[in-house]
């Protein structure tokens, strides 16, 4: 086999590598009883766990080009295949949050790599990246002076989500290098892998950790930041009670899913579980989930 052949055949691995972590991850995610999201047993009237699962398939194929495209594209694209099989936005917070991981070039850790991939990004990424945010009308999206969504970005993307970053946490990660994912999100998953036998209740786990730390931006934008906060504190108190160790916890664990179901399911914590599907990523992709 010569070199060029060599290099081909590693990069064609690579790829495949990449689409089984991002489709892993998505399934993972969605398949997991996170309090207050979609998940088996539990489909909302404008989404099902099929619609999800189908999203994981769409962008799968996508992001397992990543690496050699650029990031803009590679949002947008993942955005218009989704939209070709479930129609609404499913999935597009899991897009921004893995897309630049996936970038990441086989041989780098993605502690490593995201900030070679972040600082490439470019006005081109900024304008591709507003797009495919205006395809999906993601909920409680309001007007900003700088940047605003409705006109045509003159910022890299990095910087765009700066300007977003005290409202938003996925954006803070573009701004933060994925702080929120590859340090607190690895960490606690290597906890919950260490204290929980079931690898389902170790993402349930995680999930309320995220709540309880974070709150939810989705919560924020929908219901206003002091539901937010009142969620996070509910997690806070989940994770006092002695859950899930103690015996008879589960109650408070169904306690919280039964608040953020109320109303309609307006409080879906989705936020939280768009990072969910990036930690989980980061885990497969960096060994630490097998």
């Amino acid at each position: 086999m010569s070199d060029h052949e060599y290099r081909s055949d590693a990069r064609s691995h690579w790829s495949q590598q990449i689409s089984r972590w991002v489709r892993l991850a998505c399934q993972r995610e969605v398949q997991s009883p996170k309090p207050g999201n979609v998940s088996p047993g539990y489909d909302f009237a404008d989404a099902t766990v099929a619609d999800f699962l189908a999203s994981a398939d769409a962008i799968a194929v996508v992001m397992a080009m990543a690496s050699e495209r650029s990031l803009g594209t590679t949002i947008l694209d993942c955005v218009e295949a989704t939209r070709r099989v479930v129609g609404h936005n499913t999935n597009l917070g899991i897009i921004l949050l893995i897309a630049p991981l996936a970038t990441v070039p086989v041989g780098q850790s993605l502690t490593d790599g995201i900030g070679t991939v972040l600082n490439a990004a470019t006005v081109d990424d900024s304008v591709a990246a507003y797009e495919a945010i205006r395809r999906t009308q993601p909920a409680g999206l309001g007007e900003v002076k700088d940047q605003d969504l409705l006109q045509a970005p003159t910022q890299n993307l990095v910087e765009c989500m700066r300007l977003a970053a005290d409202r938003d946490l996925i954006a803070a990660q573009y701004a933060n290098g994925f702080q929120q994912v590859l340090g607190n999100g690895l960490k606690w998953l290597a906890e919950a892998q260490q204290a929980i036998e079931s690898s389902s209740l170790q993402i349930t786990w995680l999930a309320v950790r995220f709540l309880a730390e974070f709150g939810d931006s989705l919560i924020a934008r929908k219901c206003g930041p002091l539901m937010s906060d009142l969620v996070q504190k509910k997690a806070q108190e989940l994770l006092r009670s002695g859950w899930p160790q103690r015996s008879d916890s589960s109650a408070d664990l169904a306690d919280l899913d039964a608040f953020l179901r109320a109303d309609g399911n307006r409080r879906n914590p989705g936020t939280t579980a768009d990072f969910i599907a990036a930690v989980i990523f980061a885990g497969l992709r960096d060994g630490r989930i097998v």
